[in-house]
């Protein structure tokens, strides 16, 4: 890159640097850093100093410190205590969200991409739920799944879908399908829109079934706006907070790594910011591998096609 390249990307660079690089940085040495303690002589706060990896290790073995020195396991209703159980529901939310929100994003997309009386209509309402702030759609979903609410007066039921557990878990994965499978849609129609007309009709004349055209041309042709869909919605929904917070109320069988990050926060913010690295962590080896995966999937599909 020249040097008058570099005098043109510099201030994005020192912009990035300020807004970026600084508030990561601050909280890696945070990390470090143990909670200030209450010093009970003087009744104020104090530094307590380097902690080296304890507070990682507070989180990933669950080990909590003890008045007398040293550490031991953290008790239940500790929030140390509950770092796994968080892990494991923020991987079930966003297996069971992603998969959801791609295969009916699909169907929506291929409606969508079909020519037909209305189609601009339709394709301006579902992006509606998507539009809508995720509090209030919160909120919303909340209102709707209450003992006296919608959802159980329509189906007859008398489940507690905000207060147990598993009821608790469905209600959100609902609410973020709803409010998310509209973005899906909209990536995956133009991944469709990009797909020439020729090709389907030249399937057509060979005698092709529409299965046989889903299977053999669309999902294959798909593939570099799947993978763009999935990456962002993966990211998405390993850093859930708002469904989950608004709508189960901190309830702990739906408690994800940003709930339980922010939680910590208002206890320690020096451990906040070691369980904040965990999580950033976690989302960036999932995005790696979706995209060696997927990547590699919709890079060789490109090739077949200019070579074809």
């Amino acid at each position: 890159m020249s040097g008058r390249a570099w005098l043109f990307v510099a201030p994005v660079l020192i912009a990035l640097t300020v807004v970026i690089g600084y508030p990561v940085l601050r909280a890696l040495w945070m990390s470090f850093t143990y909670d200030d303690r209450l010093d009970e002589t003087t009744g104020r706060f104090v530094d307590s100093g380097e902690s080296t990896f304890y507070n990682y290790l507070h989180w990933i073995l669950g080990q909590c410190q003890v008045i007398t020195g040293g550490v031991t396991e953290c008790p239940t209703g500790n929030l140390g205590a509950e770092f796994w159980g968080a892990v494991g529901v923020t991987l079930f939310f966003a297996v069971v969200t992603v998969t959801l929100e791609v295969a009916i994003g699909l169907g929506m997309a291929i409606v969508m991409g079909k020519t037909f009386k209305g189609r601009a209509l339709l394709r301006a309402a579902v992006l509606i739920p998507w539009a809508i702030p995720t509090a209030v759609t919160a909120r919303l979903w909340e209102f709707m799944f209450q003992y006296d609410g919608v959802v159980n007066t329509v189906f007859g039921t008398e489940i507690l879908w905000t207060s147990d557990a598993w009821p608790a878990r469905f209600a959100v994965i609902a609410a973020d399908v709803w409010k998310t499978a509209p973005f899906v849609a909209l990536l995956l129609l133009a991944g469709l829109q990009i797909i020439p007309d020729d090709v389907y009709e030249a399937a057509r004349v060979d005698g092709a079934s529409a299965w046989q055209r889903f299977t053999q041309i669309t999902m294959p042709l798909l593939k570099p706006a799947l993978l763009v869909a999935v990456l962002f919605r993966s990211m998405d929904a390993l850093r859930m907070y708002d469904l989950p917070a608004i709508m189960t109320n901190n309830l702990p069988a739906t408690r994800t790594l940003s709930v339980l990050v922010v939680e910590q926060t208002r206890q320690g913010p020096n451990s906040a910011a070691a369980l904040s690295t965990i999580t950033f962590l976690l989302i960036f080896a999932a995005a790696f591998v979706l995209v060696k995966i997927l990547g590699a999937n919709a890079v060789r599909t490109q090739e077949e096609q200019r070579k074809a």
